[in-house]
């Protein structure tokens, strides 16, 4: 029930759920054909994940510090602090106009190919398969950053997880469960022997930048703060990285 409470208590979350039962509403009062396009959103999730992370999120540190600071607030600082709850989800200033730009992409696709049926296809394959998808990946990745007691698939996801946040974060992009085999097909996967003989890459937690950058004390000033990171924290931050 933690879990629960924790995800409520992040708005972009709950305006998802709501978006996630409007599109069970409208496929289920459409064409029974429209379930099978469901899958199809779960996969373009799935790539969708794989790619903010790693070519979004994952974009070298900029120069500009308001840039930084949208960086920082956006996934730097989930890395900088990987146990804070308010730093665990996607900011809603990118979740919901991703949702509002895919729903009207496939709904436009959908009006192409079906017409007079596109509202009902972007439904079934963003709200439903997308917006479903994307409500587990927060359920998975909260629960990766909790200690709480896990399932199997959840342990999985964890193991994996830790080995982005502190071995190597150039590695394993996914989180959703079965999301790996894109980390395989691209090459960012690496199994249990080739970790063993890996060195541990430099700076981890700060993806690669010296922790007493200016820019990273500057942003964990502005936005540590609001999510209850304290003072002897940040200078704990500065020293290790």
């Amino acid at each position: 029930m933690s879990r629960l409470r924790l995800l409520a208590s992040h708005w972009a979350i709950l305006v998802m759920a709501l978006a996630f039962l409007a599109g069970l509403v409208i496929t289920a009062n459409g064409p029974l054909w429209l379930w099978l396009l469901v899958p199809l959103g779960v996969a373009l999730q799935f790539v969708n994940e794989y790619g903010m992370h790693r070519f979004l999120f994952h974009l070298p540190p900029p120069r500009a510090q308001w840039r930084f600071d949208l960086m920082y607030q956006a996934h730097y600082g989930h890395h900088d602090f990987p146990t804070v709850p308010g730093l665990f989800f996607v900011p809603w200033w990118i979740a919901l106009p991703m949702l509002g730009t895919h729903y009207l992409i496939a709904s436009a696709l959908g009006s192409l190919l079906f017409p007079g049926l596109g509202w009902q296809v972007g439904a079934a394959v963003i709200l439903v398969g997308g917006v479903g998808t994307f409500l587990a990946y927060e359920w998975f990745h909260a629960t990766a950053h909790l200690p709480v007691k896990k399932t199997a698939a959840e342990r999985h996801v964890t193991m994996l997880h830790n080995q982005h946040h502190f071995r190597d974060f150039s590695r394993w992009f996914h989180v959703s469960p079965g999301g790996e085999v894109i980390d395989r097909a691209l090459g960012t996967a690496i199994d249990r022997e080739a970790l063993k003989g890996a060195q541990r890459a430099e700076f981890m937690t700060t993806l690669g930048l010296r922790p007493d950058d200016p820019r990273l004390i500057a942003a964990r000033r502005r936005f540590g703060p609001r999510h209850g990171i304290t003072e002897t924290q940040i200078a704990r931050a500065a020293r290790l990285g």
